[in-house]
């Protein structure tokens, strides 16, 4: 288990510990530094006291464990006078003033000084001075690590503490019910926590209205489904009060018609909820070019242009153009803008497809000789169940909003202009692929 109090004390804890160790590291290097003064001004002080006694002969006295110095003394001829201890790795020679001198048994501190007719010489062990050091150090830190199983638990409370508004923050949302989206109050929240809470309020915000999309379409689906129903359902009961064949197979006629306007919206409904953006798994994107796609789109309504009497077909296609997407869901969009342009134009007019580039955006554009849209309601029809007054091609008001739900999961602008055909211009702008 992941516990941010526990991380929190431990981190605190080894920091901690890397303070008293660091501390401890800079006591020892201070003491030893006052130490090492204060030794060498001792050293200078027993060699003066020495100054005055006399010395007849070499003479090596008998080693005294409780004396850490040792003791040398040269006359002026250089024949040593007085050892203090012997065997010792000391030189035989000495060098005036303070030096440092290394041996087989460590490092030395050494002061010599001439008084009179004598040389003398003190020498004490630098590990004494370490030994020393390193005790008032320890004699330091040891208040200190003492009181570390206290900090702890301080530590713990303190953090505990500070924690209690993101516990309470949790539980706030933990109680809520499904459908309860109202903001989490913001009162009471450290300044450390507000960005989480506020992160928290525009998710919910986003859910809310998600939901209340969610509501609208269905509602709106519903309304619309009922009237195609509903006439299915009449044009039924025509079929079955049909007192002789021609009027059965009028009846007949219109009930294939009605189904196939059913069947064509319940199919725009079932795309538009799987092109909603964050609806589902997304797709793969690839490298799709955008002449082919508008060919294949082309190619598929072909047939309904020649039925229709429209003049289909390309007016400019670039073919080094292309965007990276899903390929099916751009067919789609492609399929709808050709759709939407042929259905719309009467019988004898033109609809024309081009791919081109402008202002750094690759642009799928679809021009048609229809009645167009005036332009204060141009970006309504991008609204779903929206058709502008005045149609009379019947329609579920869908086809656009597929387009524009597409092209907002693609990072595409959608624009409605007039046409140079004297209809409607929808163009749809993409990043070109790298």
């Amino acid at each position: 288990m992941n516990s941010l109090r526990r991380t929190l004390v431990l981190s605190l804890l080894g920091a901690l510990v890397l303070v008293f160790a660091l501390g401890g590291a800079a006591t020892y290097r201070m003491a030893h530094g006052e130490i090492d003064a204060l030794m060498d001004y001792n050293l200078r002080q027993f060699a003066l006291s020495l100054r005055d006694r006399r010395f007849a002969g070499p003479n090596v006295a008998p080693p005294d464990e409780s004396l850490d110095m040792v003791i040398q003394i040269w006359d002026d001829t250089g024949v040593r006078l007085y050892l203090s201890h012997p065997h010792t790795a000391l030189p035989a020679r000495a060098q005036l003033g303070y030096t440092t001198v290394t041996t087989s048994e460590g490092e030395w501190r050494v002061y010599s000084i001439p008084l009179l007719d004598h040389v003398i010489q003190i020498a004490q062990p630098m590990a004494v001075r370490s030994r020393l050091a390193a005790d008032a150090a320890l004699r330091t830190l040891i208040p200190l690590i003492a009181l570390t199983p206290l900090l702890g638990a301080l530590i713990w409370y303190l953090v505990g503490r500070g924690l209690r508004p993101l516990e309470r923050l949790a539980r706030e949302v933990a109680t809520r019910r499904a459908d309860s989206l109202d903001a989490l109050p913001l009162t009471g929240i450290p300044d450390e926590a507000r960005p989480l809470a506020r992160a928290l309020n525009e998710l919910l915000e986003q859910l809310r209205h998600a939901m209340s999309v969610q509501r609208a379409f269905v509602a709106d689906a519903a309304h619309e489904l009922r009237t195609p129903l509903a006439a299915l359902q009449i044009q039924l009961q025509l079929c079955e009060r049909a007192r002789d064949e021609t009027t059965r197979a009028a009846a007949l006629g219109e009930l294939r018609t009605g189904l196939g306007r059913a069947t064509h919206l319940v199919q725009q409904l079932l795309t538009l909820a799987r092109e909603e953006p964050g609806e589902g798994i997304a797709a793969r994107r690839e490298r799709v070019q955008l002449a082919e796609l508008a060919r294949k789109s082309l190619a598929d309504h072909a047939a309904l242009a020649r039925e229709r009497g429209i003049d289909l077909g390309a007016e400019s296609l670039d073919d080094g153009l292309a965007t990276m997407g899903e390929p099916a869901a751009l067919r789609t969009l492609a399929g709808n803008l050709i759709d939407n342009a042929v259905r719309y134009t009467p019988r004898g007019g033109r609809v024309d497809v081009s791919v081109g580039r402008d202002e750094g955006r690759c642009w799928l554009r679809v021009d048609d000789s229809g009645p167009g849209i005036p332009p204060e309601e141009r970006e309504r029809v991008l609204d779903r169940f929206y058709r502008p007054a005045g149609q009379v091609e019947s329609g579920s008001g869908l086809g656009l909003a597929i387009v524009s739900s597409i092209a907002q999961r693609h990072e595409a602008s959608v624009v409605l202009n007039a046409s140079p055909l004297g209809g409607l211009r929808i163009a749809v702008g993409f990043s070109p692929a790298a």
